[in-house]
């Protein structure tokens, strides 16, 4: 089957209903466990809590509450003993497992519901914050990291000094840092975006230095042979040959700093999505925590296919987009047909 061919594609026309798919199925299994209640149904959701609504007669219910089958099960036996009104529920699954289209309705709620506390921040504005935290942390990590991987990756002697360090501090957890971090920067944002840099700047280097040794060794010895110096063959040589795999590698490395957001937005003041989805599981509003997590989802998967689609354009010769090349070389000769034409000719020159 190509299918399951080794390294081999599937047809043109299936990619994108795989990709889709790649959504819908996760979906499907959630609204199974959601809406059908022979699959995982554990507890009982009270919808009449028949005469088991005065405390210290019966044992209590109200409607709404969920309760096990064993409990409201024994509660229907205490109130049958006592020829009183049964309570009534119906299956359910807890609380803290909402079904899909309440959680499709937080996207509108969560936007539109003003917080409950006063002081408390609006989604948009954990959002907002939550992002500016992700982008200072990694653009500085990526400031330092990379120059210092394309260093490391082409200077041996100079790996051999640094890499043992970085190797070293990388299997720190950077969360660990964070007493200091709040101790050096303060309660602000400062120790959030230090904790992004630290739990992404260690494996940076090593990545991208691995990536710089990647370019072929021939080209290096050509740049050589026609005399070029080592300033040369760094920027002419290796950052261009080592260019597109970075670009994939800052790709990857942004979905880390992603993972650190939780740990590093509740060190100090807690602020952005974390401090929102602890605000509403503080409140039980479960559909509300699970929107933010979706959000920052896609709000990742956005960004990673925004940057995936500029780089078939930065790179089209790594994407096999033929005709972006020959659409640029043929701008460059029709460039360079106009200067050869404004040039004067030699008789003119006289």
């Amino acid at each position: 089957m190509q299918w399951f061919a080794v390294r081999k594609d599937a047809p043109l026309q299936a990619r994108p209903w795989l990709w889709i798919g790649a959504f819908v199925v996760p979906l499907v299994v959630w609204s199974i466990v959601s809406y059908v209640p022979a699959i995982w149904h554990p507890l009982m959701l009270v919808s009449d809590p028949g005469d088991a609504t005065v405390p210290g007669q019966y044992a209590y219910l109200e409607a709404g509450q969920r309760v096990e089958r064993e409990e409201l099960e024994h509660r229907n036996a205490e109130l049958a003993a006592a020829h009183a009104r049964l309570a009534r529920g119906a299956p359910a699954n807890p609380i803290f497992l909402p079904s899909p289209h309440e959680v499709a309705r937080a996207f509108v709620t969560a936007f539109t519901t003003a917080p409950q506390r006063t002081g408390d921040v609006w989604l948009h504005e954990s959002l907002l914050s939550s992002c500016k935290v992700i982008f200072w942390g990694f653009i500085y990590s990526a400031l330092f990291g990379v120059p210092l991987g394309i260093v490391c990756g082409t200077f041996p002697p100079l790996a051999r000094l640094v890499e043992p360090f970085i190797d070293f501090v990388r299997y720190m957890p950077a969360p660990v840092f964070g007493a200091l971090a709040v101790a050096v920067l303060g309660l602000g944002d400062e120790p959030k975006i230090a904790i992004i840099f630290i739990g992404t700047f260690f494996q940076m280097v090593l990545v991208v230095a691995n990536t710089t040794r990647s370019v072929e060794t021939a080209l290096i010895q050509a740049a050589q042979t026609l005399g070029a110096d080592s300033r040369q063959i760094v920027w002419h040589v290796v950052v261009p040959g080592a260019l597109p795999h970075l670009y994939r590698d800052m790709r990857i490395l942004i979905g880390w700093a992603w993972t650190y957001l939780v740990v590093a937005e509740l060190i100090g003041e807690k602020s952005g999505i974390s401090a929102f989805l602890y605000q509403q599981e503080r409140y039980r509003h479960f559909e509300n925590v699970y929107a933010g997590i979706v959000m920052i989802g896609i709000i990742g998967l956005a960004t990673d296919q925004i940057l995936g689609l500029a780089g078939k354009y930065l790179f089209p010769w790594e994407s096999g987009r033929r005709w972006l090349l020959q659409v640029r070389s043929s701008k460059g000769r029709a460039r360079a047909g106009v200067l050869t034409d404004q040039r004067p000719s030699a008789a003119e020159s006289t």
